[in-house]
């Protein structure tokens, strides 16, 4: 039986959030789109659990809709997690090694410090556990003792 309602119109992406997933696909050496997606919303969404406060309503606010979106989908997590135990996290939900989730983490993570930019990208580390400092790309300083 046919319907005579249309067929729900699929708004495309927005093409801030299509140069995004073309950074992390050429980043990350993604052979296909779909692949660097996965890892776009994989990451978002784990962020996304762990990010709370102006620094992600900041940061929302920064990424391309598609992906502020997903960032903000989540609920934020009680539990902190340190940037290894954050990548382990990813892994254990994917049934991916954690080399490849650390890959992942990585190539999303730039595109989103690009967005951030340095001074908001400072003050998202301040908030985080240790050890996301180096999935963004940054040296991670600790004070001497």
């Amino acid at each position: 039986m046919m319907s005579d309602r249309p067929a729900p119109f699929q708004q495309p992406y927005d093409r801030a959030y299509e140069q995004m997933l073309e950074k992390v696909r050429y980043d990350g050496a993604y052979a296909t789109r779909e692949r660097a997606e996965d890892a776009v919303r994989l990451v978002l969404a784990g962020l996304g659990r762990q990010l709370t406060g102006d620094e992600r309503v900041e940061l929302a606010a920064r990424l391309p809709f598609e992906a502020a979106r997903i960032l903000t989908a989540q609920i934020p997590d009680t539990r902190e997690l340190t940037g290894w135990a954050f990548v382990k996290d990813l892994a254990a939900r994917t049934g991916a090694s954690q080399a490849t989730t650390r890959w992942d983490t990585g190539s999303v993570f730039a595109a989103v410090a690009s967005c951030a930019g340095p001074d908001l990208l400072t003050r998202i580390l301040r908030q985080l556990p240790p050890g996301y400092a180096l999935l963004f790309g940054r040296a991670e300083l600790t004070p001497a003792a």
